[in-house]
């Protein structure tokens, strides 16, 4: 019997995984779903830019298959999903907040007690962004970049600012709901007025216009939509 192909998802952290690890592996059941969790956002790390981010995330995988071993003819897709946390919004909706405890997000803006701080991440984080989105392979596998706007809490449960605790409860509820519901789920992904499906491209120019990286959007659906897309 043929070996089933790895598909590689890469997450920034543990809710990502807790809420759609279970989810993933049952709608990709002919395949070997794996879950790689970065505990970090790549595309905001220090040095990391759009001259060597694709090595970055080549190197993501590159080290599990060496683990295991397995080589790029072992990988069916890579499958990259982010958080926008606003970063293609105008400098404008980037405004002081001297109280704020780190960035604090709205649907119209981002409060920080220095906001050239949040200024710079946007900008390494569109300019990485951008160049990810327009990658159709990495390591000869074929990739797609898939956002939650303005993070997943946002999108699965309509919720900005939410504590690591409220995370973690918010995505096994969620993992609870849908993991005996595919249908369901791929409703909520391509059905909801949330839901940006049409073009991969156009999907991500919609999400760099105005405030939409703040508001309640994802593309995510369009990993099931079908075969045309990354």
């Amino acid at each position: 019997m043929a070996r089933k192909k790895i598909i590689f998802v890469i997450v920034e952290g543990p809710s990502d995984d807790e809420a759609l690890g279970v989810i993933l592996s049952k709608i990709y059941n002919a395949n070997q779903v794996h879950i790689e969790i970065l505990h970090r956002d790549i595309t905001t790390e220090a040095g990391v830019n759009p001259t060597n981010i694709i090595k970055k995330v080549v190197e993501v995988v590159k080290e599990y298959a060496l683990r295991n071993p397995f080589s790029a003819k072992d990988f069916s897709r890579v499958i990259h999903l982010v958080d926008t946390d606003g970063a293609f919004i105008p400098n404008d909706n980037i405004v002081i907040d001297n109280s704020a405890d780190g960035f604090i997000y709205t649907t119209e803006q981002i409060k920080a007690k220095d906001p050239s701080k949040v200024i710079e991440r946007n900008k390494q984080k569109r300019d990485n962004l951008i160049k990810i989105s327009r990658t159709p392979k990495v390591w000869t596998i074929p990739y797609g970049v898939f956002y939650m706007s303005s993070n997943l809490e946002h999108v699965l449960f309509d919720k900005l600012n939410c504590s690591d605790e409220e995370k973690e409860k918010l995505s096994y509820r969620f993992a609870r709901q849908y993991k005996n519901d595919i249908p369901g789920f791929l409703s909520l992904l391509l059905e909801s007025d949330f839901s940006v499906c049409d073009d991969y491209l156009s999907s991500w120019e919609f999400i760099a216009k105005g405030t939409n990286s703040l508001n309640r959007y994802t593309n995510f659906g369009l990993c099931f939509k079908d075969d045309s897309n990354p």
